[in-house]
């Protein structure tokens, strides 16, 4: 065998509560790769009730790789949450028309792009993710975070505002593992080195990919 079916929507027996989340969301603008789980204390059916403010004529995307863990309660604010900041008020009062629409006329809202969440990143417990923030890949993102800026590739975040609390590999091993990428491999491959992916030695997992 090699591994749950990437297909499934729930790939744990008689637990409805965590879903392979591709397999789960139907917003086009929600962007999931495989093996990607999200576990709920509910329904996962929060998780695009989650995504806030998600407006379809913004166009502006969630995107998240490749075994990714995130955990219930997670939010991810988009950009129709924005509000102007570069005037004297910050009120949205073409919303509302009845002789205000009018006064957006030669201005936008501001817009910081899509989220990007890379692969292997793990989204503890109420965490909040902004508009426009990257999270690289291998990060881990602590319990009841709010992140506002991006975050670092394997770098340990927490807090509110979020802030880097310790690397978790040297500079040497997070260059490799980014070289290595992986969650790019095919499935049979991965299983094959599952052993050697959940201990702590990067150059043994090297020179296996290398020689098989």
């Amino acid at each position: 065998m090699n591994g749950p079916d990437k297909n499934q929507k729930f790939p744990l027996a008689n637990y409805n509560r965590l879903c392979f989340l591709k397999n789960v969301v139907k917003n086009p603008n929600i962007i999931v790769g495989d093996y990607t789980y999200y576990d709920d204390f509910e329904n996962v059916a929060n998780f695009e009730k989650n995504v806030k403010y998600h407006f379809d004529f913004i166009d502006d995307k969630l995107i998240i790789g490749k075994f990714c863990m995130i955990a219930s309660d997670v939010k991810f604010i988009m950009n129709g949450a924005n509000h102007l900041t570069n005037a004297l008020t910050t009120y949205p009062f073409a919303i509302f028309g009845n002789g205000w629409e009018n006064a957006m006329d030669g201005k936008n809202y501001p817009n910081k792009g899509n989220i990007i969440i890379g692969n292997d990143v793990w989204i503890g417990y109420n965490a909040t993710i902004m508009a426009g923030v990257n999270i690289g890949d291998g990060a881990i993102i602590a319990t009841n975070s709010t992140i506002i800026k991006d975050v670092k590739p394997y770098s340990i975040v927490g807090g509110n505002p979020g802030k880097e609390i310790k690397m978790r590999f040297s500079k040497d091993t997070i260059s490799k593992l980014l070289n290595l990428k992986w969650w790019n491999w095919d499935i049979e491959k991965i299983t094959k080195h599952i052993q050697n992916l959940t201990n702590y030695n990067i150059d043994q997992l090297i020179e296996l990919n290398n020689v098989r």
